[in-house]
């Protein structure tokens, strides 16, 4: 992974901080705000789906004649347009260690992510994440689609990576450990041992192996369903444990994160938790009292 030199001590809290406008005006401002640019960016904007989405409050009560945020653009091509100048600015507010992800579904992710390789250049693909959200199918003349997108794009040459985070792993199989971990080290420690192309490497039962790029564990419910205490109402509001895989998996200690669509809040909630200083954006003043209610 991609890592720069140790930065002087910070003061004792990261800030978090949730700015209200349009991200394209209001980056520079949290630029400012963060003390200076982003190691991760995630974006989550709308899905060009269409119509307006409201919000609950309480155990599913709608917010009486207030509005979440629009997701209508005049098609396609709108939302693109949209898009192209504000994932521009999302870039310019990187590192050069920094990572944006871009989190869509199918009615945009395709041609989104043409779009993206023309603003940060085919080379700065890293991959993406398919997330299963674990809500059903619902479509009967076809085939459903039950997951969405995260293209993932480089500001530079490296991105931060913390390959060995316990976030980025998962145990084993059973029968894996039974038949491949049989060797022990001087701590107890179980493992085995495996040579490709000539060179050794170990693996260690304990570490798990590493987490692949379809996200399953991360279930959607845990932040839209009423009985849980994560829900906010806010609609297509994103799980924390989602965010914080993302949090530990691309950015430092001292990183600072920018969520500059974040609805309501769930990326900056989790980047504070994670001691990252972090900074929301949202036209909404709805997702921006939500937010910083989250906050406080």
């Amino acid at each position: 992974m991609g890592r720069r030199p140790a930065e002087p001590p910070r003061d004792a809290a990261p800030r978090a901080t949730v700015l209200e406008g349009d991200c394209l005006e209001k980056i520079p401002e949290a630029i400012a705000t963060a003390g200076g640019r982003f190691d991760l960016v995630y974006a989550d904007p709308p899905f060009n789906a269409g119509g307006t989405r409201g919000a609950r409050e309480g155990r599913g009560e709608r917010l009486r004649g207030t509005a979440a945020y629009a997701d209508a653009w005049g098609g396609l091509d709108g939302f693109l347009a949209m898009l192209e100048p504000r994932l521009a600015a999302m870039r310019d507010a990187m590192t050069e260690l920094g990572s944006l992800w871009l989190h869509l579904d199918w009615r945009a992710v395709h041609d989104a992510k043409v779009l993206a390789d023309r603003v940060f250049g085919r080379p700065a693909f890293r991959g993406e994440i398919i997330w299963v959200p674990g809500n059903g199918a619902r479509r009967v003349n076809g085939p459903s689609v039950t997951h969405q997108t995260i293209l993932v794009y480089s500001r530079g040459r490296d991105m931060i990576w913390n390959a060995k985070d316990p976030a980025l792993r998962e145990p084993f199989a059973d029968t894996s450990l039974r038949m491949h971990f049989q060797n022990e080290d001087g701590d107890g420690r179980k493992f085995r041992e495996r040579v490709i192309n000539g060179k050794k490497y170990r693996y260690y039962a304990d570490e798990g192996r590493r987490l692949g790029s379809v996200w399953t564990d991360c279930p959607a419910m845990n932040a839209n369903t009423p009985l849980t205490k994560e829900t906010t109402g806010y609609p297509t509001q994103k799980p924390l444990a989602l965010l914080d895989r993302i949090v530990r998996a691309a950015s430092l200690g001292e990183s600072r994160v920018l969520d500059p669509m974040c609805g309501s809040g769930t990326t900056v909630v989790a980047a504070a938790a994670a001691g990252r200083r972090a900074v929301g954006i949202d036209r909404s003043d709805v997702a921006c009292r939500i937010a910083r209610g989250r906050l406080a």
